[in-house]
């Protein structure tokens, strides 16, 4: 995730910024090995010249809160030296919705760093849609907005920039030298970030029409964010992005359900439109039921649906499901590939700045080399040698692999460009477990990233427009109707036309008080169960969240275990730190207690199954409290339920340690 120091804002005196030039390799504390036994380690316990809040000295033992429970004007900005909160916040964000499950590594990770995707990562749906989320947020987007430019390029509105590219690209062409030009232009682009910048001027993606290369409205009527391909309002940065993301999954599985259950228009009565006919209204919408969907289709269409007899549905689903953690695991590699790049080239504090780009770069100049001296015909022909032999050379290419399989069983791995080129780059899921360590290795723990509350206003963002002189021709009138809501537009086709009587609202809310009185029913019944000693009834105790908001850590997190209420605490300043449970009497010894250094695995587990919780959290519209399974290295394993700020619990405890992660 690129940042740049220059537009941190601080507030306060408490931190001290240093000019961004002065930094540039951060000063390492001279320790065993044992103790900062990766790259991230290291850099948590260096010695910053550029400081934010977390990493002063608070002349203090006890842990620093900074703001856990304070609104986002009163923590201190930057809390991360070069790193805005804003940015901060938004890594965290996203880290807690990747990070589900996390296992000890016993030897040090290849790359130096940790808090990789184990290669037996388990699958999970949700997991695949945190997958399919990041893509989007991370590949998608920044492919857009790559196609954007180069519309803005084509359209020649930005005459003088079109004009010097066009130039200089004939020119080379025309003395047989366009290949060493476009490799020298891209090693200044990597070593010079300003070079950036300067041949591509960045303007909001959502504003730039992708066909004309000009300025349009953005399809959200308003431009109240600038890295979205909407430009929906966001009280946060990165929020829109992150709701987009959420509603491309969301509108993808829509159409999987619909074609399972048939809707097409040649389904539909002759004569009727949609929503014409009464009996069409009162029936449920089938793409909401994806379970035996198919077969209702079939049915209807006057099939005989029968497992038994189809010979084809249990191998179809078997060979789907098989395939689908690789498929998990590749959408993860090619988010993880893209964001070692970005953090390649736009580093963030407090990993190097400039090593990552140097290699880069380095790997581009033999290349600058040898196409200064090689001609077009060369080219031609030593590709198409290269085609023929990996045609033709199949049995010799085996072989070789066979060899190497044989004596160097690992080379795949040491081949990988996180173990070779991008050594030492993190993804941002790294980054943001390197910057949780920072303030645990200060004992001032991260504050988490603000709750989204009421809605963001309908309304342009206080920057937007600020910095487009670069979008020449644009008159001041269309730029400001492309930014601003249309004041024009005072009520919408749907708010004009009259109100139908939806009956089938009527019948779906009737089903919800059913079923809302059904769950409250079945919950209110686990109290009897969890002291007859039910271990099911004990973890539903208190899943269901009255309070919209909870006063919690950093060191004390409201839990329960085994049904009963009470506390998690992490107690950091002892001399072995610990994660301990305790009722809600204060003046008892802890029930249990786990040496941070002896925890070998933590997961994420839900406070209902994920059937139940859909149908919990659809009839009684309230937050479901979930909880953490804590395994030490005996094996021995703790169950908190119903915790408040379960992933600031989780983030604390991984980044507290020296134990290094792999993400399952």
């Amino acid at each position: 995730m690129a940042t740049s120091a220059s537009n941190i804002r601080v507030e306060g005196p408490q931190p001290v910024a240093v000019n961004a030039s002065k930094l540039d390799e951060p000063k390492i504390v001279e320790t065993a090995p044992e103790d900062h036994p990766t790259e991230s380690h290291e850099l948590a316990n260096a010695d910053h010249e550029e400081k934010g809040a977390a990493q002063l000295d608070h002349g203090q033992t006890e842990v620093k809160d900074l703001g856990w429970n304070e609104s986002p004007t009163e923590v201190p900005n930057p809390v991360v030296g070069g790193l805005a909160n804003e940015e901060l916040w938004t890594l965290i964000r996203r880290f807690n919705k990747q990070m589900y499950h996390v296992k000890a590594l016993p030897e040090p990770p290849l790359m130096g760093l940790d808090l990789n995707i184990a290669d037996e990562e388990e699958f999970s749906p949700d997991k695949l849609r945190a997958n399919i989320e990041r893509l989007y947020m991370t590949v998608i987007v920044g492919v857009v907005g790559f196609y954007k430019h180069i519309a803005r390029l084509r359209s020649w509105r930005e005459r003088n920039r079109t004009i010097a590219f066009a130039a200089v690209y004939f020119t080379a062409w025309a003395i047989d030298f366009l290949v060493p030009t476009i490799i020298a232009f891209l090693i200044v682009l990597i070593v010079y970030p300003p070079a950036r910048t300067y041949c591509f001027p960045p303007a909001p993606i959502a504003l730039i029409d992708s066909k004309t290369g000009g300025v349009k409205k953005p399809t959200a009527g308003v431009l109240g964010s600038d890295n979205s391909l909407t430009g929906a309002p966001e009280k946060h940065q990165g929020e829109a992005v992150e709701q987009e993301a959420s509603n491309f999954v969301n509108s993808f599985t829509s159409i999987a359900i619909s074609s399972a259950a048939g809707k097409h228009p040649q389904g539909d009565p002759h004569g009727e439109e949609e929503g014409a006919s009464e009996l069409e209204d009162r029936a449920p919408d089938p793409t909401n039921m994806a379970m035996n969907a198919a077969d209702a289709k079939d049915k209807s269409a006057g099939g005989e649906p029968n497992a038994v007899h189809d010979k084809t549905k249990e191998p179809m689903s078997a060979a789907m499901w098989s395939k689908t953690r690789p498929v998990m695991h590749a959408i993860a590699d090619i988010s993880d590939g893209w964001e070692r790049f970005g953090n390649a080239l736009s580093p963030t504090p407090p990993f190097p700045k400039e090593k990552p780009r140097l290699k880069l770069a380095a790997c581009l100049v033999p290349v600058l080399l040898i196409s200064m001296f090689t001609s077009s015909y060369i080219f031609m022909k030593m590709n198409g040698l290269f085609a023929g032999f990996g045609f033709f050379a199949d049995p010799l290419i085996w072989r070789g692999l066979s060899y190497l399989n044989r004596k160097y069983p690992n080379w795949q791995k040491l081949l990988e460009l996180r173990n070779t080129l991008l050594k030492g780059v993190p993804t941002n899921a790294q980054l943001t477990v390197t910057l949780l360590r920072i303030g645990e290795a200060n004992k001032a723990p991260l504050p988490p990233p603000p709750y989204a509350g009421p809605p963001p206003p309908e309304a342009a963002h206080e920057n937007a427009g600020e910095g487009l002189e670069h979008l020449e021709g644009v008159p001041d009138e269309e730029m400001a109707e492309a930014i601003h809501p249309d004041a024009t537009a005072v009520t919408t086709e749907s708010d004009a036309a009259p109100k139908k009587k939806q009956h089938g609202r009527r019948i779906l809310a009737a089903i919800k008080g059913v079923t809302k009185g059904g769950v409250e029913t079945v919950l209110g019944t686990d109290r009897l169960k969890a002291a007859a000693g039910g271990e099911h009834a004990k973890n539903r105790l208190g899943v269901l969240r009255s309070e919209k908001t909870i006063t919690a850590g950093p060191i004390d997190f409201p839990c329960r275990y085994k049904g009963k209420k009470g506390h998690a605490y992490i107690t950091a300043t002892a001399t072995s730190p610990a994660v301990s449970w305790t009722t809600e009497r204060e003046d008892i010894d802890p029930v249990f207690s786990i040496a941070i250094a002896d925890i070998a695995e933590i997961k994420k587990v839900g406070g209902l199954g994920w059937k139940t919780k859909l149908v919990v959290g659809w009839a009684t519209d309230r937050d479901i409290a979930d909880g953490l399974l804590i395994i030490d290295k005996d094996g021995n394993q703790k169950q908190l339920t119903a915790i408040a700020l379960r992933d600031e619990l989780f983030n604390r405890l991984i980044a507290l340690g020296k134990q290094m992660w792999e993400a399952w």
